[in-house]
């Protein structure tokens, strides 16, 4: 499905919150939305790595990686193992690598910005939480919707039809 974040703003105004446009698509799907599934963790991954081999179907998963651009977060096999389960995307406060391959994944993936060099795959870090990041704070099971113009964030899911 396709979503437009500028008509949902104009239609959902007062429900939602607006996430400071600081993320570059970098997924073969640049609209996308679902509930959100939360993660914190700086510069590992092994969080990660476990969360997207989970049932993904509806869900958008929320990496809260501080903001570091020393180390990516996101990398094919991340990215794969997300698509082959179902999980609609991933929004990052961090970085990604293997930009050219994320390219072909059938899966919505906003981050800061891209390095190549990967995090470390310790699973050090908190899921399901609150995280606050670009403006906004981010609770599980929120609703999030992302496109080329923006993401917006909603506690409840909107009715788009």
């Amino acid at each position: 499905m396709q979503y437009n974040t500028s008509e949902l703003c104009d239609f959902y105004a007062d429900l939602i919150d607006v996430v400071d446009p600081i993320f570059c698509n970098y997924g073969g799907v640049s609209s996308f939305a679902g509930q959100v599934v939360t993660v914190k963790c700086f510069e590992n991954l092994g969080l990660i790595a476990e969360l997207v081999k989970l049932n993904g179907k509806g869900k958008v998963l929320v990496i809260d990686g501080g903001g570091s651009t020393r180390r990516a977060l996101i990398d094919i096999n991340i990215a794969q193992c997300a698509a082959s389960n179902g999980w609609e995307g991933i929004i990052c406060n961090g970085s990604v690598r293997d930009v050219d391959a994320l390219e072909d994944i059938d899966m919505g993936i906003q981050a800061l910005v891209a390095i190549p060099v990967g995090a470390s795959d310790q699973s050090i870090g908190e899921t399901d939480i609150a995280i606050n990041f670009a403006g906004v704070t981010i609770l599980p099971d929120d609703h999030i919707y992302a496109d080329n113009t923006g993401i917006i964030l909603s506690p409840e899911a909107l009715d788009i039809e």
